[in-house]
């Protein structure tokens, strides 16, 4: 890698000299604008509106609306002129934790790496953010631009992460947010059911960029000749399944698919109860015919004792069985 900025990290009267380095790169395919029909290519020349006389980059300037409405063309010399620092010093401004900066400001990430003789003061640093679970608030000059960043450590690596500016963050201003949007019991148990179903640790490497993937195949074939993606006789999707209107059926859904939740296993635990409950009268209404034929076997016999009664029936089974 190559370094962009080199300067010091600078916090009470401690100096570390780094050395800035792009943190991260674009892995998308380079392309060129041409003409579909013979691949002619297309190219871009700065001309004075209305005219074809092309303008000298040297030449162009910016030009801003004041808050008037008035057009104000500044030059690169006049935008020279800015009371911009340009120390080479990223100021260390205060310590605050992690959870406190939201995700939603970070912006471009840079490594830094120690540029002195020894990594000693680099690394104390870096595992003293480690130790206190703290971010370090940082501003620093980069093209002539100040940038507020955060310090974290990555990987045993310092990285300063540049932080987009309070006014650079839109309000969510959605008229849902006024509205008291009732939520079942039950629906959210089941959305937490899902959530931890699916729940694992973050692995970068087991994701892949399938369109970078799937343009490389395209252009691979259309190279060859041949097609990239030939049409599948598989159903369309969407033609059969009809979209799911209640949320509840669809977490539901959800969940079974990615195994049993505990509530699904209570109602079949309670299915198979009511089942068995069932099938237990059925065994009862059986058992009553006995007594049925004792008191006929006791009315042909002209016995008045109840104990004369009980002993014929075995013999009477007996027989039966003989025969």
């Amino acid at each position: 890698m190559r370094s962009i900025w080199k300067g010091d990290l600078s916090f009470g009267l401690v100096n570390v000299p780094v050395k800035v380095y792009s943190a991260t790169e674009s892995h998308d395919r380079k392309s060129y604008q041409v003409d579909s029909s013979d691949g002619t290519r297309i190219r871009y020349r700065r001309v004075r509106e209305g005219t074809d006389t092309e303008v000298d980059y040297s030449d162009i300037a910016n030009a801003y609306e004041s808050e008037s409405g008035e057009t104000v063309i500044l030059t690169k010399d006049d935008l020279s002129t800015l009371p911009v620092q340009k120390s080479p010093e990223i100021s260390i401004l205060e310590f605050v934790p992690v959870e406190q900066v939201d995700p939603i400001y970070f912006d471009k990430p840079y490594y830094l790496e120690p540029s002195s003789k020894s990594p000693k003061a680099y690394v104390l640093l870096a595992k003293a953010l480690e130790e206190t679970d703290r971010l370090a608030i940082a501003t620093f000059t980069l093209r002539n631009r100040t940038r507020v960043a955060a310090l974290r450590v990555v990987d045993g690596v310092m990285t300063l992460q540049t932080l987009l500016w309070p006014d650079e963050v839109r309000k969510p201003d959605f008229g849902f947010l006024d509205e008291d949007t009732e939520i079942r019991d039950q629906e959210l148990k089941m959305a937490a059911s899902l959530i931890e179903s699916m729940a694992s640790d973050y692995d970068p490497s087991e994701f892949e960029d399938t369109y970078q993937n799937e343009l490389a195949k395209l252009i691979e074939a259309k190279a060859e000749g041949s097609e990239a993606f030939p049409e599948s006789e598989e159903e369309k999707p969407g033609e059969e399944d009809s979209e799911v209107a209640d949320l509840l059926a669809a977490l539901r859904a959800s969940v079974k698919d990615r195994g049993a939740s505990d509530e699904d296993e209570a109602e079949k635990k309670d299915t198979a109860a009511k089942k068995a409950a069932k099938k237990a009268p059925a065994k009862k209404a059986a058992a009553k015919k006995a007594p049925a034929k004792k008191a006929a076997s006791k009315s042909c016999s002209g016995s008045s004792g109840s104990k004369s009664t009980a002993k014929k029936a075995p013999v009477k089974k007996a027989s039966r069985r003989a025969s």
